[in-house]
């Protein structure tokens, strides 16, 4: 029995200690390991962790609009998906950039050139659309991605184009009110940290970007958006019924200086500025310099009588229409005798006007034309107006002083002239243009007085002779309110001396007796008819007849209209005044309201409880629907009556 047992010798506790000790070594060198890994290399191995679940993302803010005065947005900004792609990502870039191409519809070999970049980072196409955007998410083309960027719209299309200028791809403006404003309006850049999973998936970001204002600020402008648009309709049917190159218009406030309207025809619509030439794109108010014509003789009258040269009613010869001086001949349009200073400016006399200047005298009407503005910059934030050419008195002939008093020999811009006119219409004192209400300028440029207040309201008052009575400016009349205006026809400069080419132009400032708008409108090169008082002064009417329309001051009736027509029938129309929106009295007629002014319809149809359909342009009524002597128009189903005044 002994001898058995030691044959059978027990190896378990062997075996346990062995497997014991392979466990003590392992978890020796796990521990070797690990104490390794974390206490040498960790920070190594931290960082290539980070690499790969975290991720540093740009995120750019949204560019500040532009408004109108009356916070209409002229320009926004609006997301747009953009493909980029990582090329290191891309496993097959063949194959990629033929999808790319059928879904993006760009050059396949130009694909082909970025995916085989060694950047990190390509851009593919920039600014797609939502339908390309879908299906280049649909393809899930490895190494290119999607991200959202901020598209540059101007809802408006054209209008104001020439003001709001535009910006490039990457959304820095390039011209007008998005150049000067740039560092306003431009969006900032916050970089956001994005941690992902093994998917790609984003499973947390941080805050720090979101607390930062990386938005830019909006800038709000003077221009109203309704008189801005009534102005560029009205100079576009200008400039394309006389055949005309171009056209140019502006309407200024005249108490606060503010430009609420500035057009420019070729219209430039910003939201396709990549296909519009330079020309198109040229704000040719502010930069294109032109010779005035007649429309620089009320400075140079202005400038005589604060002088004391001349006196309204002072009696001229103007040489029946033709006078020479030294080797050069002056003509006027419509030879005459003898006229006043004031028929000098009512008839738009070029030897007159010379004559006047002779007697103001070169240094002193250079004097005022400075002071008028001429010369220099209109200091128009935004608009980087040109000076004009005004070459210095000392280099002035007797040719050049009779030339420049009647708009030749020397040069302007639209906004110098309307600058100029806005200090005549504030009775003399200068004041500054402003284009930008919000932000307002730092050092606003001070007002000064350049005549007195008795040489401006005489000017003014001869401009009022231009248009009411048998002036050149008679088409510009509006009924019922006083307009006062010059005509200006100009010569061009061309090679050798003047071409046959004309720049029309026409001023108005309404009302003429104390006017609260300056309305500037100028034709370039109409083909059919070249008089001032004719292309241009038609657009000044439509221009001021429109904005007093919108603005609620309408002209009260003529005095001619109420000279030879009397109202309506008494009986008919205030014996029996009812509520507003009451029944008419049974068996009542409908007057005559043909020839009254629209506001005094609108008052009685009103009284009558009916607000009418007004049809056509103009101030007065020249038809009604029922006609006169029809039954009153009732009531559908507590539906408005229905009454159409139609306007000549």
């Amino acid at each position: 029995m002994a001898r058995t047992k030691k044959q059978g010798r027990d190896f378990s506790k062997f075996k346990l200690a062995t497997v014991a000790g392979l466990f003590v070594v392992l978890l020796t060198a796990l521990w070797v390991r690990a104490g390794y890994l974390q206490l040498y290399r960790g920070t190594q191995l931290e960082a290539l962790a980070s690499r790969q679940s975290y991720a540093a993302e740009f995120e750019r803010g949204q560019r500040g609009r532009i408004l109108s005065r009356d916070g209409t947005v002229l320009a926004t900004s609006v997301e747009a998906h953009s493909v980029y792609a990582r090329p290191i990502d891309v496993p097959q870039p063949a194959a990629t950039a033929r999808k790319l191409r059928e879904i993006l519809d760009i050059p396949e070999a130009e694909v082909r050139k970025h995916l085989g970049s060694r950047k990190n980072f390509v851009w593919i196409k920039r600014q797609i659309s939502d339908v390309q955007a879908k299906a280049v998410a649909e393809a899930h083309l490895d190494g290119v991605h999607l991200t959202t960027e901020y598209n540059r719209l101007y809802p408006n299309g054209h209008l104001g184009g020439q003001i709001l200028g535009f910006v490039d791809v990457d959304g820095k403006g390039l011209e007008g009110v998005e150049a000067t404003f740039e560092e306003r309006l431009a969006a900032g850049q916050a970089k956001l940290v994005v941690q992902r999973d093994a998917s790609g998936r984003r499973l947390y970001l941080d805050d720090q970007g979101r607390e930062m204002d990386i938005n830019g600020h909006d800038v709000r402008l003077s221009i109203d958006a309704h008189i801005q648009d009534l102005t560029e309709q009205a100079l576009a049917d200008a400039v394309r019924k006389y055949e005309a190159q171009s056209g140019m218009a502006i309407v200024v406030h005249v108490k606060s200086g503010e430009i609420l309207a500035l057009a420019n025809y070729p219209f430039f619509n910003p939201n396709v500025s990549r296909s519009s030439p330079a020309s198109v794109r040229r704000n040719r108010a502010a930069l294109d310099v032109v010779e005035p014509g007649s429309t620089m003789k009320p400075f140079l009258v202005a400038a005589a009588l604060e002088e004391k040269v001349v006196t309204p009613e002072q009696l001229i010869d103007c040489e029946n229409g033709k006078w020479k001086i030294h080797s050069k001949i002056i003509r006027d349009d419509h030879p005459h005798r003898w006229l006043t200073v004031n028929q000098i400016i009512r008839y738009s006399s070029n030897i007159g006007a010379a004559k006047v200047g002779q007697a103001l005298g070169s240094q002193r009407f250079y004097d005022y034309l400075l002071r008028f503005g001429f010369g220099s910059r209109p200091g128009v934030t935004a608009l980087s107006g040109g000076s004009g050419i005004l070459h210095p008195a000392q280099s002035w002939s007797d040719i050049d002083l009779a030339a420049i008093s009647f708009g030749q020999a020397i040069g302007v811009t639209t906004l110098q002239m309307a600058k100029a006119y806005l200090c005549l219409a504030n009775m003399g004192e200068a004041k500054p243009l402003r284009l930008v209400l919000d932000p307002a300028p730092e050092a606003p440029e001070t007002s000064g007085r350049v005549v007195s207040q008795k040489a401006s309201q005489a000017v003014l008052s001869m401009m009022r002779e231009v248009v009411e009575m048998d002036g050149t400016g008679k088409k510009a009349r509006i009924p019922g309110v006083p307009v006062a205006g010059k005509t200006g026809t100009a010569q061009k400069a061309g090679k050798g001396g003047y071409s046959d080419e004309r720049l029309s132009s026409f001023v108005g400032l309404i009302p003429g007796d104390n006017p609260e708008f300056l309305v500037l409108a100028l034709v370039d090169e109409p083909k059919t008819i070249s008089y001032g008082g004719v292309v241009a002064a038609p657009a000044v009417k439509d221009i001021a007849s429109r904005a007093l329309a919108y603005y609620g001051r309408l002209p009260d009736a003529p005095e001619e209209v109420e000279e030879n027509r009397p109202d309506p029938d008494p009986s008919s129309m205030t014996a029996q005044v009812l509520p507003a929106g009451q029944p008419r009295t049974p068996g009542e007629m409908v007057p005559d309201l043909s020839g009254l002014p629209l506001r005094r319809a609108v008052e009685l149809l009103v009284q009558k409880g009916i607000v009418p359909i007004v049809k056509g342009r103009g101030m007065v009524v020249s038809g009604q629907k029922p006609a006169a002597g029809d039954p009153w128009p009732e009531g559908r189903e507590g539906k408005d009556d229905v009454f159409v005044l139609i306007l000549s």
